[in-house]
């Protein structure tokens, strides 16, 4: 599977079954969160056989059998929350080619993760391993309520699209618009407390299916 057919197959879940990861995924995974790390200035970490990600009101009511998790963590910048959206986005995909199924945990996590990056800020953590399903398609809004282009739509912004609509945010609300003419590209998000995770994760998505040659942000 690459990460573009992942993108597809991705779907959040929640409760996960007592399979621990083998050897070599937790090696693949830790080189990727290294890549990530590397190229992108941040702290991610992945943690195994370790059930403290998510609150206990998450374990009570959503989840079960989280024991493995990315911890989003960085050093506090203005755009540490964008790049950290943009590096979960891939590591949820790149998970996914694995055969691993993710839950991206934004409101709900446990904070006191943060002792183990060092008290560096937290945003999230992306609960990883082999779900009891593998989730369903969220409800989505279309390309005409998130998108528009002056002029005559090309084909990789139409692409770019319709993968940045598979990307999950904030309780689904998918409160972003990209808007295009010829190559430059604009992304705009509601103001409020995910907004630098989301616009990351769009990102994300929205290079991916259109191609980054095709374009550039601006």
């Amino acid at each position: 599977m690459t990460i573009l057919e992942a993108v597809e197959a991705r779907h959040m879940v929640r409760k996960y079954k007592d399979i621990s990861l083998s050897e070599a995924v937790i090696k693949n995974l830790n080189e990727r969160v290294e890549m990530n790390n590397s190229n992108y200035n941040l702290n991610i970490k992945l943690m195994v056989d370790n059930k403290k990600g998510v609150s206990g009101i998450a374990k009570l009511v959503l989840s079960k059998g989280v024991k493995n998790y990315f911890i989003l963590a960085g050093d506090e910048a203005p755009d540490l929350d964008e790049r950290l959206g943009y590096c979960s986005a891939d590591l949820m995909l790149y998970a996914q080619t694995l055969g691993l199924n993710t839950w991206y945990v934004g409101g709900m996590f446990n904070r006191s993760v943060s002792q183990y990056v060092e008290g560096r800020k937290v945003v999230g953590v992306i609960a990883v391993g082999y779900g009891q399903t593998e989730g369903i398609p969220h409800k989505s809004k279309t390309a005409f309520d998130v998108s528009m282009y002056d002029g005559e739509v090309p084909e990789w912004f139409v692409s770019g699209i319709k993968t940045a609509l598979l990307a999950p945010t904030a309780l689904n609300k998918q409160d972003f618009t990209i808007s295009g003419k010829d190559n430059k590209v604009k992304i705009e998000n509601e103001n409020g407390i995910f907004t630098g995770v989301n616009r990351g994760l769009v990102k994300y998505h929205f290079e991916l299916g259109a191609g980054k040659s095709n374009f550039e942000w601006v």
